[in-house]
């Protein structure tokens, strides 16, 4: 029993207090998220009678307009700080999904998802940075970890929600879903208005940022191979998972109760090893971990595929259950990996930039997949998943050869003996007022 305690102790990820509330919010917000996100194509095609493509563009729209504005977000954040910056993207997101009961055309869509790109352009930077200005630089893949941790149990319960309230024999329950996802983020603003961001410790560098702006950011050749690689995740992982549940319903039958039933799975999943995977990879290599999520995501495509070939009904949910389980492993790998390798690899004074070039690539990955399978999946839906699954594969190569051509300062995740506990509990929390 010892050894056990001892190990359950170790995975306190040791954060301050500041990063608890954050971490807060951001679960409330992610609660909204996950009652809406995997019922919007269903919204569009079922109820408002829009065609899986023109669904799908919609949703690439949402995405265009979140890379259109994401140079500017950058620059936001290294100017007012990222703290102010995601409360301006949390106020954008809530007029989209308050006004989202309104669509009744396809340019309705892409016009309230283009203000929601516009409003995730502001926020993934702004909360990464505030993030990680508020955690010790030895503690920030644990900060990221929780990130993940807060966001999947906000959405995974949020998907059960929405699952019980959601039914295309009732349209005005679709509203009831965008009315509460827009209340989450007015919840998010008030807890920021408790949380005070430190200055840039790079501050006295900020007038040289002004003059070099995005340009020292592109000379890092290797950052923008961990864009590319990214857009690949994004568009053949996150963006193809969530064209499942209209797949499930659709092609294999699947009721909507089965949907949130999907989502609760890979997000409870995700809640309960998050932190141990987190701890097993610290002093790890993190482009093997990066490339062992992209074969993960392969083999989850590939389940998908047998399930929607041989199975229908509660059959194929509960194949598709097992898929969302996988696809899950593969998320945990890369939130304590990705972001913090973004923050190791950013000087301070442009890390708002950076992450806002990181957030680009994920509005990136979102054009690309919706693009290609949305109508994909109208044509042929069955080669969605071989498709996604192959490029999958060539993304864990392209992982592998990055590792060769970043700093060896840079190729592990940091131990957590690097900061003894005691020195963090003695520590001050950082930007709590």
């Amino acid at each position: 029993m010892r050894p056990l305690a001892s190990y359950l102790r170790s995975l306190d990820p040791k954060l301050p207090r500041s990063v608890w509330l954050v971490q807060t919010g951001g679960v409330v917000n992610s609660l909204g998220n996950g009652i809406v996100f995997p019922f919007i194509v269903i919204y569009l095609h079922n109820v408002r009678g829009i065609s899986f493509a023109a669904a799908g563009l919609a949703l690439s729209a949402g995405a265009v307009a979140a890379l259109a504005t994401g140079f500017s977000a950058g620059a936001i954040v290294d100017r007012v700080g990222g703290r102010n910056t995601l409360l301006l993207g949390l106020l954008l997101q809530a007029a989209s999904f308050a006004l989202f009961p309104l669509v009744r055309e396809p340019w309705h869509a892409v016009g309230l998802l283009s203000l929601e790109g516009a409003g995730t352009a502001c926020f993934w930077p702004g909360q990464s940075t505030l993030l990680s200005r508020l955690t010790p630089a030895e503690r920030t893949p644990a900060a990221f970890a929780l990130q993940r941790i807060s966001m999947n149990l906000g959405l995974g319960m949020g998907g059960v929600v929405g699952g019980l309230i959601a039914t295309t024999r009732h349209p005005e329950s679709f509203t009831v879903l965008f009315l509460l996802d827009a209340a989450t983020f007015l919840v998010f603003i008030a807890v920021l208005a408790t949380v005070h961001e430190p200055r840039s410790s790079d501050a006295e560098h900020e007038d040289s940022a002004e003059a070099v702006g995005y340009r020292a950011v592109l000379r890092d050749r290797n950052f923008l191979w961990l864009l590319g690689l990214n857009v690949l995740f994004v568009a053949v992982g996150y963006e193809v998972f969530a064209l499942l549940p209209p797949f499930a319903k659709n092609y294999a039958g699947v009721s909507e109760r089965w949907v949130g039933a999907m989502w609760l799975a890979n997000t409870l999943l995700i809640v309960l090893i998050q932190l141990p995977v987190a701890k097993a990879l610290e002093g790890r290599r993190r482009m093997r971990a990066l490339a062992l999520m992209t074969l993960l995501f392969a083999a989850a495509a590939l389940i998908v595929l047998g399930g929607g070939v041989w199975l229908t009904g509660t059959a194929a949910a509960l194949v598709f259950v097992g898929a969302t389980l996988v696809f899950g492993l593969g998320e945990v790998l890369q939130g304590p990996t990705q972001a913090p390798l973004v923050a190791d690899l950013a000087p301070d004074h442009l890390r708002g930039r950076y992450f806002a070039l990181g957030s680009m690539s994920w509005s990136a990955g979102s054009i690309l997949g919706p693009a290609i399978g949305g109508p994909l999946l109208g044509w042929h839906p069955l080669a969605v998943w071989p498709l996604a699954a192959a490029t999958s594969v060539v993304a864990a190569f392209g992982c592998l050869a990055l590792e060769r051509r970043l700093p060896e300062r840079v190729r592990r995740s940091p131990r957590d003996e690097l900061l003894p506990e005691a020195e963090l509990l003695a520590r001050p929390s950082p930007g709590y007022t």
